[in-house]
């Protein structure tokens, strides 16, 4: 069943979001800082797919991603929304 993002937040970093979702999605941290680290994680390898995003970390029923100053919050949300509608 995908997952839907309910709430979206800034934080004290401007290139960091959180992405607060409609359950849990991790019940201990998976913490990513880079795609080869993401290898067998498939929701964080499709969020490493999406431009821009450095790092991803994933627990309870939030996702904060961390990007590249220029790349757009707008496009980065809808690639999360995909890669949540194919995560299990």
């Amino acid at each position: 069943m995908p997952y839907t993002i309910v709430e979206q937040h800034e934080t004290p970093n401007p290139a960091a979001r959180k992405f607060v979702l409609d359950r849990t999605i991790a019940t201990s941290p998976r913490s990513y800082f880079n795609q080869a680290a993401a290898r067998n994680d498939p929701l964080a390898r499709a969020i490493f797919e999406i431009a821009g995003v450095t790092n991803v970390l994933l627990l309870d029923n939030w996702i904060t991603i961390c990007k590249l100053p220029n790349a757009p919050w707008k496009e980065i949300r809808s690639g999360v929304e995909r890669a949540l509608k194919g995560a299990e």
